[in-house]
């Protein structure tokens, strides 16, 4: 036992040769409790031949001073002279203050065995009157203790090592600075004492890159455990890969009540001011991770396979290509986007706070050959987006809350008289001093929107051979996604909120004085669209659901066109309910359209499920349905309309000219639409039935687990940080826009809040806008162009109080913080690291003072 002598002196006993034995023992166990001590040591002072652990030894330490966990791996040995592979701490002198343990071979010097008693019994002569296990206990609680302080230097010096300062005030800088300096010095210094030791010794700059990128792997995998000073209470492993751009725009809707107006604004006044107090800066530390306002990971936000790409066709391809097949030329949409030096101004338009530039565009509207097929309804966006601010309505006042917007909204946010003049009769709208009010009537359903949607429900369904096993509408089940069409000011799609059904209204901007402004200043989803010669700006068979009550669409005329456009977004097994006077008056229009809609609907395989007569609004309805094979087409007697051309696309929606022609129905169990979707809301949460597990998907996983993983991802970002920080109070949040959707994930982790998204699928991106309604939600398709009409766009749309979060790489996240600070809103939050940044501000009042000049 050579190293149980050296390591500890024996006291002098005439005890027998068993006694002897047994003190030998324990001082053997002692010395191997010191060895297993120093090998997990952090600070020793490395002598002439030095027998330690190294950083690749095959140990794990945790922050636990006790715990030693071995591993399989041990590349390099520690016995006898070789030193292994040295952390970098272990080169360093540290406090002098210390004490240092150095345990050395028996080929050491005297003088080295001296200091190794000295440094072992650590109490002189007082030590030298104890037992052997007296002294194996007081080691063991120095030992305790010296980690305790190793431990906190360790975490003091990772944070340095990886950089990760969390900036709060000016003086920051300058201590870690200051820090780094302190920590490069030591490094100094412990490697002159190990040259002056021994030169075989000497750490080479790749062993310590080496050291330092084991101890960082270390570190990740310890950050849950280890404290980040106050600031967090627990960090989480990210999710997923790093970012590409992420959006999403709300608005937060208050109370018209002056006292719940102010305690409202309170409100957020106190998380911006909290969110403000976690504005963070951070450099690159080389882990991927992504911080809450409360300090805790979120995930970082998914990131497009660049591989997945090739198994995901776009909006605009499939466009292009059949604009192309059918010889029609596309425009492209150019300019350098220089922003160096601008100003803004307001827009110089007549349409003033209405203006919205792709319906406005007066340019393009008079050189129109024609407006038949209401073409000057239709979108014509500029080639340049404008970048000019539309100006906010006189007056504007802080929307009421949802749900009392439903009834009632500020007469100056939407000041047009006009539609309560011309509709006041039918219960769609009324104007009583500063407040437009309500009553929840249409055109159809003059005693109430929600009498009329019950009683399409509680129709009875003919007992036929053939129609008896037709599905009931079932609002909020079977049917989940509606289209409203000609919605007027959307009461028909915000009374349906009560039945669990997302409703897409849509209307033209026309002499109606915005009653899409109506709609949304509601909080009811709706768009500007007309049906006009192009096709909607959706993909084939995705609503449940379609519903026109007098939507002044003429159904019947240029070979159906307009109904076979229906009948492309229709879900297979769909209803189309049809609210209008030729349904139930015998005037002789009314006959002759019945008869030609009779002949149209017969022609395109549509079953006439029931015909009904609301005798309370003294109007009645036909419901149709669309069938869900191919066998009908095919026994027809006359093929009008004609079958779509095999190289027709259906899914092509992006400024597509209509045909009159039907499109077939999928009848492959594993194609889109030849199955109807689980229950609402089971359909929300799993993968459809046709995604398929051999497709990539978009973050580079089979589709089917990319959908989940988005899924749970969202549904973790939206609690742990969006719910709880940002300086978002989202009970007065009602209307959301996702600029950049792909699953649908963020809308789907909104679920149980009272709001509604709006889920945009670029067109120059991989087209899951189906998968988006499949799952039971909606969007639409679109382009977003360059950044600063992009950012003129977001301040058009989005109210005064509204919010805005950005999710992207940090330089794209610094540009936009500087648009928006010159559009002097509010920055509540903004945080960025490694390669993603998060930026969350709120709209102001602020306009300019200048008009754009006129062109």
């Amino acid at each position: 036992m050579p190293l149980g002598k050296r390591g500890l002196k024996r006291s002098p006993s005439s005890s027998s040769s068993t006694t002897s034995t047994t003190v030998t023992t324990i001082a053997f166990v002692a010395l191997c409790v010191l060895g297993v001590w120093m090998l997990t040591g952090k600070t020793f002072s490395p002598p002439k031949t030095t027998t330690t652990a190294t950083s690749d030894s095959g140990f794990s330490f945790s922050n636990e001073p006790e715990t030693l966990k071995a591993t399989e791996k041990n590349e390099h040995t520690v016995f006898e002279d070789n030193p292994g592979v040295l952390p970098i701490d272990a080169i360093q002198t540290g406090d002098p203050n210390q004490t240092h343990y150095t345990i050395t071979n028996d080929k050491g010097s005297g003088g080295s065995d001296k200091q190794d008693e000295g440094n072992a019994s650590s109490g002189g002569d007082d030590d030298s009157k104890m037992s052997d296990e007296q002294k194996v206990k007081k080691i063991i609680e120095e030992q305790k203790k010296q980690n305790e302080v190793d431990t906190q230097m360790s975490e003091d010096k990772t944070l340095i090592e990886n950089q990760q300062f969390f900036v709060f005030d000016n003086n920051a800088k300058s201590s870690t600075e200051e820090m780094i300096k302190q920590q490069q010095l030591r490094e100094n210094a412990g490697n002159q004492t190990l040259n002056a030791n021994d030169p075989e010794n000497h750490i080479s700059d790749e062993d310590k890159r080496r050291s330092i990128e084991k101890h960082q792997e270390q570190h990740v995998q310890q950050k849950e455990e280890t404290p980040f000073h106050s600031f967090s209470d627990q960090i989480v492993p990210y999710l997923q890969p790093p970012p590409q751009q992420e959006v999403q725009v709300s608005d937060s809707p208050k109370s018209e009540n002056v006292t719940q107006e102010t305690e409202q604004e309170n409100t957020e006044e106190t998380d911006g001011k909290r969110a403000k107090e976690h504005k963070l800066t951070n450099s690159n530390s080389g882990v991927s991770e992504t911080w809450n306002p409360d300090g805790r990971n979120t995930g970082s936000s998914p990131k497009e396979s660049l591989e997945s790409r090739k198994s995901w066709s776009t909006q605009a391809s499939q466009s292009q290509n059949e604009k192309e097949r059918r010889k029609d030329e596309s425009e492209g949409d150019e300019g350098n986007g220089n922003i160096d030096g601008y100003t803004w101004r307001l827009c110089n338009e007549t349409t003033g706070p209405d203006f919205i530039p792709c319906l406005d565009n007066t340019k393009a509207i008079q050189q129109l050959r024609t407006t038949a097929h209401y073409e000057h309804r239709e979108r014509h966006c500029p080639e340049e987006g404008p970048v000019c601010l539309v100006p906010l309505p006189e007056g504007y006042k802080v929307p009421i809350p949802w749900p009392k917007s439903r009834d009632k909204i500020w007469y100056r946010n939407v000041p047009h008289p006009m539609l309560a003049e011309v509709k006041g009769h039918q219960n769609w709208v009324r104007v009583t001093g500063e407040i437009i009010t309500f009553p929840g009537g249409g055109t159809q359903f003059i005693h109430g929107a929600l009498h009329y949607i019950d009683f399409i429900q509680q129709v009875s369904f003919p007992t036929g051979s053939e129609i008896q096993a037709v599905p009931k509408i079932a609002w909020g089940k079977y049917t989940r996604v509606s289209l409203d069409v000609g919605c007027g000011v959307a009461s028909f799609g915000g009374y349906l909120f009560e039945r669990d059904v997302l409703t897409m209204s849509f209307a033209p901007k026309d002499e109606h004085d915005a009653q899409i402004q109506f709609a949304l200043e509601r909080g009811i989803p709706a768009i500007s669209a007309v049906m006009g010669t192009k096709r909607l700006q959706f993909p084939r068979n995705v609503f449940d659901l379609v519903h026109c009550a007098r939507c002044r669409v003429p159904w019947h005329i240029d070979g159906g066109k307009l109904l076979l456009e229906l009948n492309r977004v229709l879900r297979p097994g769909g209803y189309f309910v049809w609210s209008a006077t030729p349904v139930y008056q015998k005037l002789g229009e009314d006959v002759e359209i019945w008869n030609a809609m009779s002949n149209l609907t017969v022609s395109m395989c549509w079953e006439l499920v029931t015909i009904k007569m609301d005798k309370l609004n003294s109007a009645g309805f036909a419901i149709y349905r669309k069938p869900t094979t191919n066998e009908c087409y095919e026994k027809r007697n006359q093929m009008t309309p004609p079958m779509c051309q095999n190289e027709d696309d259906p899914n092509a929606a992006w400024y597509v000219p209509l045909q009159a022609c039907v499109h077939r129905v999928p009848v492959d169990k594993d194609e889109r639409g030849s199955q109807w979707p689980e229950a609402w809301p089971h359909r929300l949460q799993r993968p459809p039935y046709w995604l398929n597990s051999s497709q990539m998907g978009i973050y580079g996983r089979p589709a089917p687990q990319d959908f989940t993983r988005d899924y749970k991802h969202w549904r973790y970002v939206v609690s742990t940080s969006y719910m709880s920080g940002l300086g978002i109070n989202w009970s007065n949040v009602r209307n959301v826009m996702d600029m950049r959707a792909v699953y649908g994930g963020f809308a789907a982790a909104l679920k149980d809040l009272q709001v509604w998204v709006m889920n945009v699928v670029n067109v120059n991106s991989p087209d899951t806008l189906p998968i988006i309604y499949e799952r039971g939600l909606f969007g639409i398709y679109h382009d977003w162009c360059k950044l600063v009409p992009v950012m003129a766009e977001v301040d058009r749309i989005v109210r005064p109080g509204g919010k805005l979060i950005v999710r992207d790489e940090p330089s794209a996240v610094t540009e936009v913080e500087n648009f928006l600070k010159s559009l002097h809103w509010e920055i509540l939050f903004a945080f960025s690291k490694d390669q993603e940044g998060v930026l969350s501000a709120q709209k102001g009042n602020w306009q300019p003072d200048t008009y754009q000049p006129s062109s």
